[in-house]
């Protein structure tokens, strides 16, 4: 009888457990979270989240999406108010703030006469864009749908690692077609096309990009790279052919003027070469056109690299063997549900579980893979590698994600990590530059933003064990750029980005200054450690605060709006914002601010003026990262329950399920692995440093799953106990067992494994935490 109630009981809470973990978690993704570019709604230029909402795998190369717009500042290449689809392209950007890149391979169905350019909203010259049925219009993990309403068509899409797979539904039409724009590049256009016609099914070719035809900054971000594609039709090649815009070698190919009427006119006007099986052009399109009946299903699918036709037919012959689409997409969801499953909820309203599964979806598209399934990948040299003892990786945001997306990678995928050390290390060997860039894409020394963002990322990874790299070499560089970008000889940045970049540049030597130390480089630990304290070279006691300095020395003068002064002295922020960024010596900074009473007056006062909204504002701008880290420094100043009160608002507050579910661009995984971090009750301050700040968690029960390469521990769980949306403050906590009375916790005990559990009420507790 024992024995029957116990496997009763054991059976009853086998399946409350299964009701309250996602087994599933790629069910609760939501790509359209942050898909839009809206300016109006964000209060700012910057627009949303940026994301993209098509079918992508966990860092993989490919990602199919719809595009609706190639000008502007428009990264993503789709923006969700939009009323009408370009096409459906094979690579896509997320969440970025430039002007855009990639956006390749642009693929369109379409009925009746073969029109050449696409179109742009709103604009009398038609093209090839259709309007579609914005109800019908569907996204999950590695799946996108849609109805085109011009022609009556469904395209669905869905990816594999290093290709993609669409299927179209045509109506009953005697000119039905598959038609592919080659020239397409979302911030502007490739610059020289080839295609080839293989056999009676298949299409193979390349699509040169460089900064002539704008791209990443409008080609200020130097991006140049070959898209190599192989694909196939379902339906064989019969009345095909290739259309080829006449483009003067004068023309201006910038993003703004590839999509002006009078350039829309000229490939309007393309010849149009029937029955054609190979060519080369500035302006090039392929299509096919075959007879449909009713509800006919038509496929296609590619396999694209960045490295030569050869990968990419490698690359789709390995992973799409056949025309089974619903195969290729159970396999999609598959991957997402691995990937995401590295960190298991309990807990949280069905809001708070779709953003946060949406938002790790988010931090698991880039670092991509730029290799083929074969191993091989163009280096920074131009030559084609093999990669043996990594993944060439590529899309470091360095900027924004060294402050949270890197920190969380370290610890659900520490081999992605140090995938993007290697591939930061190696490009700077074959390059021959010998410095790490602070936003790498494709190889591309882009120079976008600023600080020395690589330097963090490798001294955090080194601090947690995470060193399958080249230390000798990343170092040699880290040290070469530092003497390349840095404060200097006279301590600290001048004139127009003199308080970003001096503290940028403090934070990224005091990481060089732990490395040193590590390494057992006594000289260099006591010169990096003294250019750490650069810092103090711009405080102003006389304000009381960070101003920006003269090359005389000299202050810049003081606007009237002072310290809340949107770019004074400050990339995408204020003094007031850029100011608190000094996490690598956070007493020194608050003895010059006047002491601990003083700094969490004004720190409280910093969020208080903050609008509801949590958009753009001159306080806690959650919508750039400069702040990031604030709302954990209250841990530092003996007041740990403000950590809690103000982590929990803005993760109440910024995110959201819907379109406009992020209050700022997702920035390549930035803003997502925030919240995830966050919303766990965990956050790393300062990268270089193995310690978290503990904050109240959003959810009951978290679970991470680490990875027996790099830890001793299986998983460590976070237990919220009496966790509520009231229930926000932490009265004691336990590791292991044992009282725990620290507000941080280390990345080694993360590592053992255990058990962190926190006793929740509704009050501050303003005696637990204060022990270092």
């Amino acid at each position: 009888m024992k024995k029957q109630l116990t496997a009763i009981c054991i059976t009853i809470i086998a399946a409350i457990t299964a009701q309250c973990q996602p087994a599933n978690p790629a069910q609760f993704v939501d790509p359209f979270i942050g898909a839009s570019t809206n300016v109006g709604e964000a209060g700012i230029y910057h627009g949303l989240g940026k994301t993209f909402p098509g079918a992508a795998t966990p860092f993989g190369l490919v990602q199919l999406s719809p595009n609706t717009i190639t000008g502007g500042d428009n990264g993503s290449g789709y923006s969700y108010e939009h009323t009408s689809i370009e096409g459906f392209a094979f690579t896509q950007m997320s969440g970025i703030g430039w002007y855009g890149d990639l956006g390749n391979f642009l693929v369109m169905p379409a009925v009746g006469p073969l029109k050449t350019n696409s179109g742009k909203e709103g604009d009398a010259l038609p093209g090839y864009r259709s309007g579609y049925n914005k109800q019908s219009e569907k996204a999950t993990a590695g799946y996108y749908s849609v109805q085109l309403t011009d022609n009556n068509i469904q395209a669905e899409l869905t990816a594999a690692p290093h290709s993609g797979i669409m299927r179209f539904t045509f109506p009953a039409s005697s000119q039905s077609r598959i038609q592919i724009d080659l020239a397409r590049r979302v911030g502007g256009t490739s610059t020289l096309q080839y295609v080839k016609v293989v056999d009676d099914y298949t299409i193979a070719g390349w699509m040169q990009c460089t900064p002539d035809g704008g791209g990443w900054g409008d080609g200020e971000g130097n991006a140049n790279y070959t898209v190599y594609f192989y694909a196939s039709f379902s339906k064989p090649l019969k009345n095909f052919g290739v259309w080829s815009a006449d483009i003067p070698d004068t023309a201006n190919r910038h993003r703004e003027a590839v999509s002006a009427s009078y350039y829309q006119q000229r490939i309007a006007e393309a010849l149009v070469l029937k029955g054609v099986k190979e060519k080369e052009g500035k302006h090039l399109g392929f299509f096919t056109e075959f007879a449909t009946s009713d509800k006919e299903q038509v496929l296609m699918k590619a396999g694209i690299s960045f490295t030569n036709i050869a990968g990419a037919k490698a690359n789709v012959n390995a992973e799409i063997k056949d025309w089974n689409f619903d195969k290729v997409h159970a396999h999609a969801i598959g991957s997402w549900n691995n990937a995401l499953g590295k960190i298991n909820i309990i807990g949280g309203t069905d809001e708070e579980k779709k953003v946060f599964y949406t938002a790790l979806y988010h931090t698991m598209i880039d670092p991509r893979s730029m290799q083929d399934v074969n191993g091989n990948y163009t280096g920074a040299d131009h030559l084609v590698h093999h990669g043996q003892q990594f993944t060439k990786r590529t899309i470091f945001s360095g900027w924004d994600v060294f402050r949270s997306q890197m920190p969380l990678q370290n610890i659900i995928n520490p081999e992605v990590v140090n995938d993007m050390i290697n591939s930061l290390v190696t490009m700077a060997d074959e390059s021959g530059r010998h410095y790490l860039e602070r936003w790498e894409l494709l190889n591309a020394y882009t120079n976008c933003m600023i600080g020395n963002p690589a330097i963090p990322v490798i001294a955090d990874a080194y601090a947690k064990g995470i060193r399958n790299f080249d230390i000798a070499k990343a170092y040699a560089y880290a040290v070469n750029t530092t003497g390349k970008f840095g404060n200097g000889e006279r301590g600290y940045v001048a004139e127009s980005n003199s308080i970003s970049g001096t503290l940028e540049y403090a934070f990224s030597e005091s990481c060089l200054a732990g490395l040193s130390k590590a390494l057992g480089k006594k000289n260099d630990e006591i010169k990096y450690t003294l250019a750490a304290q650069s810092y103090r070279n711009i405080f102003d006691t006389a304000t009381g605060w960070f101003r920006p300095k003269m090359k005389d020395g000299s202050w810049e003068p003081l606007p009237p709006a002072g310290r809340l002064q949107q770019d004074y002295g400050s990339v995408e922020s204020n003094p007031y914002q850029q100011g608190w960024f000094v996490p690598h010596d956070i007493k020194g900074m608050v003895q010059l601010m006047g002491g601990t009473k003083k700094v969490i007056a004004d720190l409280t006062s910093f969020f208080e003026h903050t609008p509801e909204s949590m958009t753009w504002n001159d306080y806690y701008n959650h919508a750039n990262e400069p702040v990031h880290h604030v709302s954990f420094l209250f841990n530092r100043l003996q007041a740990p329950w403000l950590t809690q009160k103000w982590s929990r608002a803005i993760c109440r507050r910024a995110y959201h399920d819907g379109v406009a579910g992020l209050v700022g661009n997702e920035d390549v995984g930035q803003m997502s692995a925030w919240y995830v971090l966050a919303s766990s009750g965990i956050y790393p301050v300062a990268s270089g440093n193995s310690r978290y700040e503990i904050t109240s968690p959003v959810f009951n029960t978290i679970t991470f799953k680490l990875d027996a390469r790099y830890t001793s521990g299986k998983t460590f769980t976070i237990k919220a106990i009496n966790n509520s949306p009231k229930n926000i403050y932490i009265q004691s906590a336990t590791l292991n067992g044992k009282p725990w009375p620290y507000c941080f916790i280390t990345h080694a005990a993360i590592a053992k494994g255990g058990i962190l559990q926190l006793q929740m009420g509704d009050r501050p507790n303003e005696h637990w935490g204060k022990n270092e």
